[in-house]
Order: structure tokens, then sequence, then C-alpha cells
């Protein structure tokens, strides 16, 4: 695989590596909150973010939960969103947008306490999205709860499209 440059959003996350661990986590979040607000309503955490691999968590709160006490539907799917959609925007080229396309989401079982969701890209989706500016790739992604569950099947289709000309 050909190096690639590192593009906005993984320059922007590599000026934390010289927060103290202890913090990065939460800088990070920071980061990304002030990018895409909802994901701080939800109080999404970003615990993982490389080029092949975003791992974020939700915490089992009262403001992301169903009538039955768990998390609800519609953060779970942020969750997984989020996650896929992370480690797309890590690879896009900076002359190129990330869009969700197609989302499948199949809920299995009953979901106990806070999740986690990890999605990955491979080397050679990596390389695609390096070597064009208009594309689409399905993102793996595994949301897993604190039993070690899997409560809900997961895919997520992005496309990357062309930006256009940026003004200065």
């Amino acid at each position: 695989m050909t190096t690639h440059s590192p593009n906005r959003l993984e320059r922007q996350l590599d000026r934390l590596s010289d927060v103290p661990a202890f913090a990065r986590t939460w800088c990070r979040g920071l980061v990304m909150h002030r990018a895409v607000p909802f994901t701080g309503t939800a109080g999404l955490d970003f615990l993982e973010m490389t080029t092949s691999r975003v791992e974020i968590g939700i915490k089992n709160e009262k403001k992301v939960q169903n009538h039955i006490g768990g998390i609800h539907a519609s953060a779970m799917n942020l969750l997984a969103e989020t996650a896929t959609g992370m480690v797309v925007g890590m690879n896009v080229r900076d002359d190129c947008t990330p869009l969700a396309k197609e989302l499948k989401m199949a809920f299995k079982k009953r979901a106990t306490g806070a999740l986690r969701a990890v999605a990955t890209l491979s080397d050679e989706q990596r390389a695609a999205m390096q070597a064009s500016d208009k594309g689409e790739v399905t993102v793996s992604v595994t949301v897993t709860d604190e039993a070690g569950v899997n409560p809900v099947e997961c895919e997520f289709v992005w496309a990357w499209i062309p930006s256009g000309p940026r003004k200065s």
C-alpha cells in the first residue's frame, strides 16, 4: 500500500499527541463534539481514532435511555454511524466530503449497560479512498454491550465525493 498524506481530521487529532495520556480521550471528545455537536449531546466517548480503527463508547445514562432503561435505538444508531463515519473521515482526501449513503441495523438482543462500537477499514479500502475523489465503501462495525453481547448487527455504506472549490 502506498503511504497516504494525513488529511485535515488526522492532522487535527495528531496535535493531541502532546496532551498527557490521562487527558487525551477527553480532549479528543472535545474536538469531536465541537465538530459534530450532536455527539456531545449524546455523550459519545471517542476512545480510539486511527486511520484503520475507530472505537466509540456511550454510557447508559438517562439522556440516551429508552422506556425500558436501555440505550435507545436511535442512540445505538448514532454510536455505530459515528464510528463508521469517523473511520471514513480519517481516510478521505482533503478535497472530498464523506456522506452516509445507506445503513442497515437489526436489533438482535436487549443491550446491557454501556455500549462500544468499533469500526474498521481494510488497507485496500483505505487505499481506494486515497486513490479516487469519488467512491463508496461498506464499513465493518461491531457494537458490544457490557455483557459482551452484540445487541445489534449493523452495516453502513459511506460514499465520498469531491468537495468542490474551497474558499480561502
